[in-house]
């Protein structure tokens, strides 16, 4: 494999899309694709355990040409492709780096995890951490490492709070103390200040690790969890899990 450019020294940017199942991450993916595709160019890598249902959506909405869209097969708890062995995504990556060069963007999502999936900084530049608002106005309080110190964190589908009794400015609040200063954005896909923020930010991170004034955090590892009786060690902590 050729050695891997630095983020001092490498032009594209890294962005990793993490959260629980539902929460909306292919569909925050797709509108970043559809607002920014005419300015810089992008490719998407995704993960499922066993499908590619999460490319065939981006495909299908045409976000972007289809061979610009790869899929990751995890077989195994999505956090372990983004974390523990990063190997068939960094290869993606990578791929997609070579094939289309030069990049502005590539975006990395997770298949849908718990509370603590994170990404490793060696495949990702930057992280958003989804949430939704169907999810419950407490999810934010909730903490771990993806809430508390991801790049971003995205209180997803607030259009839908007054549908299932959620007050999206305290659960913005409740965030924002979880994350002591940390950004959070209430996204909606239909409202487009929301989304022109959203677009803003990252084209913030993106001219901040180009300039090389961006460094990427490691949010923390995954908390011990267990799949049950057999398993002595790996584990998930199923409690915190949105499936």
């Amino acid at each position: 494999m050729p050695e891997t450019a630095s983020p001092a020294t490498r032009q594209t940017l890294r962005l990793g899309v993490a959260g629980p199942v539902g929460t909306g991450k292919s569909s925050l993916i797709a509108t970043l694709c559809r607002e920014l595709a005419g300015e810089l160019a992008m490719a998407v890598v995704t993960n499922d355990i066993y499908t590619d249902e999460d490319a065939r959506f981006l495909r299908s909405a045409g976000v972007l040409d289809a061979e610009r869209i790869r899929a990751v097969e995890t077989g195994a708890c999505p956090h372990t492709a983004i974390r523990d062995d990063i190997t068939a995504n960094l290869d993606a990556v990578e791929d997609l780096e070579e094939e289309f060069a030069p990049l502005d963007l590539v975006l990395v999502e997770s298949g849908g995890d718990n509370l603590t999936a994170t990404f490793s900084p060696a495949l990702i530049d930057a992280q958003i951490f989804c949430l939704d608002v169907a999810g419950g106005g407490d999810v934010a309080r909730k903490g771990g490492p993806g809430i508390g110190r991801a790049d971003l964190l995205v209180v997803n589908k607030s259009d839908l709070a007054p549908h299932v009794g959620v007050d999206v400015d305290l659960m913005v609040a409740d965030a924002e103390k979880a994350r002591e200063g940390r950004p959070v954005l209430a996204l909606s896909r239909h409202d487009a200040a929301s989304v022109a923020r959203l677009c803003a930010w990252v084209r913030e991170i993106l001219a901040a690790h180009r300039g090389g004034d961006h460094v990427p955090q490691d949010p923390g590892p995954m908390a011990p969890h267990s799949h049950g009786p057999d398993d002595h060690g790996h584990g998930h902590g199923h409690a915190l899990h949105a499936h």
